[in-house]
């Protein structure tokens, strides 16, 4: 499949097997091709598989469930500083 099609493959997976807006799931993608996470894919079109979708669309969704409970854990305790006398 084409690089597009490969990113669009991956954005609908995070649709169906997280439940995600199309929305999220674009941005998700997005995100990724920003940071250069797609990059090897874009050179090695054997990379570019249904099943290499499936584990890659499952990699940014734990990836982006990681990095927000990191970020409630901090504001958390930044609530807890300021509650602290």
């Amino acid at each position: 499949m084409t690089y597009e099609e490969f990113l669009d493959e991956i954005a609908t997976l995070l649709t169906e097997m997280y439940d995600l807006t199309d929305e999220a799931a674009i941005k998700l993608v997005v995100d990724a091709q920003d940071n250069d996470y797609f990059v090897v894919h874009d050179d090695k079109e054997e990379l570019r598989t249904v099943a290499q979708a499936k584990l890659d669309a499952a990699a940014l969704y734990e990836a982006k469930q990681n990095k927000n409970q990191t970020q409630r854990k901090q504001q958390q305790r930044q609530v807890q500083k300021k509650k602290a006398p």
